[in-house]
């Protein structure tokens, strides 16, 4: 009898812990992931209203991305990935017992059809180019979440395609999504998406040091396990750095002389820490581990390798910094519209 079929037996699980199980396959923490691109892609068609009716809308666009998008990948990894998550994180609900592969693929089959419902229904409401622009989004971001973790294709286990399909996924059809929602798609909403994808590149990158033991063993051949975490820190610090340099000529060059002034300096700090961590990933940035902890611990996770530790510390700052950035981006590139 396997481990997971004792557990089963041993502690049955009811109705409650059953629910609980169901949702917590659907990972909630990463839900909110999705919500800055949307807001900022809302933010820059300079179209939305501030009534309750295109609040109510973004709120959809949300659930359709959040809880039904993301949650439907996630639910779909675990399926996928039992041994491996026997290894990694045997806590998460089907290697821990509270819930059967059947009950899991009845999970994301419900809500892939929730969200395959509602999608369709929004391209058809909004209708046009821009109803098809959301809709071919969304349907693409479900198709990457499948075949992200799924066989034949499996994604993750390919270096080169495993990190843009979650970008495009998150950064991408994010952003471009709900800036179609509210007006015509704009030319900075398509650099804006593509500094979302870099940014999340370098992001993933990184949050694969959590997972390396596992990933070695089950042959996934992520950038920690090919190369190690020096040259990963390495490579990660680079493609974040650019993407801060572009967006800096992006803001020059859209007339937002201010920003991109804000954006020199951000890059400048962004560096600093990013020294401080290749050189001791132990002991660097030590001051915010207290934000990891008690602050952001519960939204972006906890870790007891070092180096995804660092990853986790620079993550808070780094992401504060460049989203700051893009909510500025977006309110001044809305603004320009509204007084066009």
């Amino acid at each position: 009898m396997t481990t997971t079929a004792k557990a089963i037996t041993a502690k049955p699980v009811r109705f409650i812990g059953k629910v609980k199980a169901h949702i917590e396959i659907l990972d909630p923490v990463t839900w909110i992931s999705v919500f800055p691109c949307l807001a900022g892609g809302a933010m820059a068609s300079g179209a939305m209203q501030s009534n309750a009716h295109d609040y109510l809308l973004l709120f959809l666009l949300f659930l359709i991305y959040g809880p039904l998008g993301t949650g439907f990948s996630q639910s779909v990894n675990d399926y996928y990935d039992l041994e491996l998550d026997r290894i990694n994180e045997p806590t998460r609900p089907i290697p821990s017992g509270r819930l059967t592969k059947q009950e899991a693929l009845w999970n994301w089959s419900i809500v892939l059809a929730i969200a395959v419902l509602l999608g369709s229904w929004i391209g058809l409401h909004i209708g046009g180019q821009r109803g098809l622009i959301i809709s071919l989004s969304l349907f693409t971001g479900l198709a990457l979440g499948y075949i992200y973790s799924a066989p034949p294709l499996k994604l993750k286990k390919n270096i080169i395609l495993s990190a843009p399909a979650v970008d495009i996924s998150y950064g991408v059809i994010t952003w471009i999504s709900a800036n179609a929602f509210f007006s015509e798609l704009r030319p900075e909403a398509l650099w804006m998406a593509g500094l979302n994808f870099f940014m999340a590149t370098a992001l993933i990158i990184m949050n694969d040091f959590k997972s390396q033991e596992g990933d070695a063993k089950g042959g996934m051949k992520s950038l920690a396990v090919m190369i190690g975490p020096k040259n990963t820190f390495l490579v990660a610090f680079t493609i974040v750095d650019l993407v801060f340099a572009v967006f800096a000529w992006l803001a020059w060059s859209w007339g937002f002389h201010l920003l991109m002034y804000f954006l020199l300096i951000t890059l400048v700090v962004d560096i600093v820490i990013q020294v401080q961590l290749y050189r001791d990933p132990h002991k660097g940035l030590s001051f915010m581990q207290i934000a990891v902890d008690d602050g952001f611990g519960h939204t972006i996770g906890k870790s007891e390798i070092h180096e995804h530790n660092a990853f986790l510390r620079f993550q808070v700052v780094n992401n504060i910094l460049f989203l700051v950035n893009q909510f500025i981006a977006a309110g001044l590139i809305g603004m320009k519209y509204m007084s066009a």
